[in-house]
């Protein structure tokens, strides 16, 4: 399995997802990896294509049989994680692995992979502006956004443990940067750790 893995985190907010999207269309020959949770299937959202979606029994059964690469408590019964057969099915149709998970993830996938993995920290330009966007989103009622803050403040502390962070503060620039970065990684070039800060 010659694959490769790009972990994709940042605190809810500051543009994950619009990365991984976009590195998704970019040509690079990325599979996204999708992620079981506990928590019940939301508006559009397709089982194994969103998420594979199981009850609370069931994930704790395959936690205890070992099936999953990573998996994270987020609140009493509300579990994600990364399957195991789910990875080695994209590497081993010569794929490269997409995640998109939270910090905690991040860090337990890069942990589990090494240097096989390249783990991306998307950072907001400030927590102000991560408030401005939760806000503007409106997907999320005043004391959940206060939450998710409170959340993204614990998150960014570990931003270092990551081998680059990218400041989301220009969506285009940022776009290209995390494709630059990604890009020569699985090309098997150097990546140099990035803060930028304009």
């Amino acid at each position: 399995m010659k694959g490769k893995l790009v972990i994709i985190s940042a605190p809810s907010g500051a543009g994950k997802t619009t990365m991984v999207k976009h590195l998704l269309q970019s040509g690079l020959n990325l599979v996204f990896s999708v992620s079981a949770t506990t928590r019940p299937l939301r508006g559009r959202e397709k089982e194994g294509i969103d998420y594979f979606f199981m009850p609370v029994e069931e994930f704790r059964d395959r936690i205890r049989n070992n099936e999953f690469v990573e998996w994270e408590e987020v609140y009493e019964g509300l579990i994600y994680g990364t399957l195991r057969n789910e990875v080695e099915r994209i590497l081993e149709k010569g794929n490269h692995a997409l995640f998109d998970v939270d910090v905690q993830g991040g860090l337990n996938l890069k942990r589990e992979f090494g240097t096989r993995a390249i783990s991306i920290f998307i950072m907001p330009p400030s927590i102000a502006e991560l408030e401005k966007r939760l806000v503007k989103r409106g997907t999320d009622c005043p004391s959940k956004i206060n939450m998710r803050i409170a959340k993204a403040r614990e998150e960014i502390k570990e931003a270092e443990q990551f081998d680059t962070i990218v400041v989301n503060d220009n969506l285009e620039q940022t776009k290209n940067e995390v494709y630059n970065i990604v890009s020569a990684f699985l090309s098997g070039k150097k990546h140099n750790m990035t803060v930028r800060n304009d």
